[in-house]
């Protein structure tokens, strides 16, 4: 497979079409949490065509500062997926047992490697622990005793980890490799971008501690618009101590598929630019476009009752007005496409626009609405910053 070099210097905003006073609109609106003390730490990039238009880093952080980005992991991961789809070599309408026998016990024998990437396979809380995650057996010993909390395919509830480890085993399953190895040399390693999942123990300098800011929010807030307070969470949920414990050296070796990459927002904002414009054909095209714009599950979440409006791999923003509680902004077209993570990591990119954002943060703010409204400002700003008189090339 070939390597396209990546471009990590910034260009000229102006050249890239990018209005110069929403720009500076993003970026007040950028360093508001840590110019008040909330927030140790961000990192920044918005990017055009092919290029980083920005990148900043504000408070205790440097451009060279790799950060968390949780579940925006999750698109990495299934764009190395997408090429194996072309390749013939997964088949998303095929039972994930076919694959990966072991798998096919408690009633998941009809489980489809479709539901799976959809997260309406059922078993959004399975969990995998260090003591199995890094090897083939000890994963595959786990799925075996993974037990349904619903029928699949009869209901949408994120599977924040679960789901992703039965794409790292089909990974390695069918290529032979670790699936570190795959997402790097198919992915990262291709557009000429660094690695970000499974990082060895002599590579983590430089990588900001998540740590946990602020203040939880006001129960009867939180009752008042029907979320659950933290200990009503349901068992196998993510926690707070989970996240942290994404800080420890041998999580972050391990590449956790479904939130344990760590890189820079610069680099986040480039994979996304590389979706928008496929440089090389390093995926075949039609199975991109259909993998990054066809949604194939609009089931209601179950917490928020909103589509989900899930893509094979992402999620769309969509024309019903409701993007925003889709983690995306109120401005953004509905083609916009994009994965975030847990802790405020925004990630995505714009076919109209041209424009890809990410925003990187190491304060995991405990304040359960504040984190996604500071997200929704944030994500509006950034996708206006294309001047109106430049066209997409």
């Amino acid at each position: 497979m070939s390597v396209i070099t990546a471009d990590l210097t910034v260009g000229d905003p102006g050249s890239l079409g990018i209005d110069p006073a929403k720009l500076d609109e993003l970026r007040a609106r950028v360093r508001r949490e840590v110019d008040e003390g909330l927030l140790p730490a961000c990192q920044w990039a918005l990017a055009r065509h092919g290029k980083l238009a920005a990148f900043e880093a504000v408070g205790d952080a440097t451009l060279d500062t790799r950060f968390l980005i949780f579940s925006a992991t999750k698109a990495f991961v299934a764009a190395a997926v997408w090429q194996l789809i072309a390749e013939g070599s997964i088949e998303v309408e095929r039972p994930v047992v076919d694959y990966i026998p072991e798998f096919g016990t408690n009633g998941k024998d009809a489980i489809t490697v479709e539901q799976v990437m959809l997260h309406t396979a059922g078993f959004p809380y399975a969990p995998m622990g260090p003591q199995s995650w890094g090897t083939s057996e000890g994963r595959r010993a786990t799925f075996a005793r993974w037990r349904l909390d619903w029928e699949p395919g009869t209901a949408f509830e994120y599977h924040a980890t679960s789901a992703h480890w039965v794409l790292a085993e089909l990974i390695t399953t069918v290529t032979g490799a670790d699936h570190r190895d795959e997402v790097h040399r198919r992915v990262t390693g291709a557009l000429g971008l660094p690695r970000i999942l499974g990082l060895p123990r002599d590579q983590q300098d430089g990588i900001a501690d998540l740590v946990t800011v602020g203040e939880p929010a006001p129960r009867e807030e939180l009752a008042a618009l029907g979320l659950p307070t933290p200990d009503e969470q349901p068992e196998g949920a993510v926690t707070d101590q989970l996240l942290l414990s994404l800080n420890l050296p041998e999580a972050r070796e391990a590449g956790i598929p479904g939130g344990g990459g760590v890189t820079t927002a610069a680099v986040v904002a480039l994979f996304y630019q590389a979706l928008l414009h496929n440089p090389g054909e390093l995926w075949d095209p039609e199975v991109l476009a259909d993998a990054t714009s066809r949604v194939r599950n609009t089931l209601p979440d179950r917490l928020t009752g909103v589509p989900a409006n899930r893509a094979l791999g992402v999620v769309v923003a969509g024309d019903d007005g409701r993007a925003n509680l889709r983690g995306f902004g109120h401005t953004q077209s509905p083609r916009t496409f994009g994965h975030n993570g847990a802790g405020g990591q925004l990630a995505w990119a714009d076919p109209e626009t041209g424009l890809s954002f990410c925003y990187l943060t190491n304060g995991y703010d405990l304040h359960e609405l504040r984190q996604p409204r500071r997200g929704i400002g944030i994500t509006s700003r950034a996708a206006v910053c294309a001047n109106a008189t430049d066209t997409v090339r």
